[in-house]
């Protein structure tokens, strides 16, 4: 393995993904593949050019045949929902593109770490593990690794402290059913809501439903301004990247495919896992209160039917 990450999907989440990863320390060459060529080679030049002030890779557009060596593969390709369009006939219409993809990507680099980003999300991994074997530590969705950075930056700001002081997770589905882990929340060493009325900025019922309420509805409000959540995305890519490229050992949110979960079979959800270069440890299953088992439980099954129904209608 070498410090080469490829992205397949030049469109508008690969595009930040690929420049915030050209500035990452530890990257030394990034691959950008896309069926539309001239998209991928431009994209490449303008990061490029960027890069040039103060930039760490090499970036470059190439087919599939390049990405032999990369530690890392990052899927952005398919497509969003479109009007009419239900979310589970874009979980098949995406499968499908995403099927091949794997295959392609396996065929030249069957040891690297696919990282996923195309939508849903949490489906692709169990698309990677049961369809084409890969183990689940090497088949990643980015998961609630975003939500639970906007977890912690809308805590960070009604506590008055920078949201690395916050220790908190979201968890489950990246979507309407996503668990937020209040139990779990800490600050200085404190559980969150003694930290916050120890300093004033009390944490009642109703401003932590609130404060869900913003967290799960992020992308959507995002979406509704400019069309496309791109760059939080993008630094979720990089730093989950990072991870992997650099041996971090650290705790990230993400889906990994699970045979069960909390009495749920053939799964997909977040979870806290530890990030290396082998990839995710195993998911590391926090502890809950009543009703946040009951939440991820019902995430959880949430998320094995759409597994099930998407590799229905796509045959697998």
């Amino acid at each position: 393995m070498t410090d080469k990450v490829g992205i397949i999907g030049a469109g508008l989440v690969g595009a930040a993904a690929g420049y915030l990863l050209s500035q990452t320390a530890g990257v030394q060459e990034v691959v950008l593949v896309d069926l539309d060529h001239a998209r991928a080679s431009s994209e490449a030049t303008d990061i490029a050019h960027s890069a040039a002030f103060d930039g760490h890779a090499l970036i470059r557009a190439g087919d599939y045949a390049d990405l032999a060596g990369a530690q890392v593969v990052v899927i952005t390709a398919g497509t969003s929902l479109k009007p009419g369009q239900t979310r589970l006939e874009l979980a098949a219409a995406n499968v499908r593109v995403v099927s091949k993809v794997i295959e392609s990507v396996l065929r030249v680099a069957p040891e690297t770490v696919l990282l996923f980003a195309t939508n849903p999300v949490d489906v692709m991994p169990a698309v990677a593990v049961r369809r084409f074997g890969v183990p689940p530590g090497r088949a990643i969705g980015t998961g609630c690794a975003l939500d639970s950075a906007r977890f912690r930056v809308r805590l960070a700001q009604h506590l008055g402290v920078s949201p690395g002081s916050v220790h908190a997770y979201v968890l489950g589905e990246h979507g309407d059913s996503e668990v937020l882990h209040w139990s779990g929340a800490q600050v200085a060493g404190m559980p969150l809501t003694a930290f916050a009325h120890e300093f004033g900025h009390p944490l009642p019922p109703a401003l932590q439903e609130s404060i869900a309420q913003e967290v799960r509805t992020s992308a959507y409000r995002i979406k509704e301004g400019k069309g496309v959540s791109n760059f939080g995305i993008g630094g979720c890519i990089a730093r989950l990247t990072r991870a992997v490229i650099g041996d971090e050992q650290v705790i990230f949110s993400v889906s990994t495919y699970m045979d069960q979960l909390l009495g749920v079979t053939e799964t997909c959800v977040s979870l806290p896992h530890v990030l290396g270069a082998r990839g995710a440890s195993r998911p590391i299953l926090p502890l809950l209160d009543e009703s946040e088992e009951q939440a991820l439980r019902h995430s959880a099954t949430l998320l094995q039917e759409a597994i099930r129904s998407a590799m229905e209608m796509t045959g697998g």
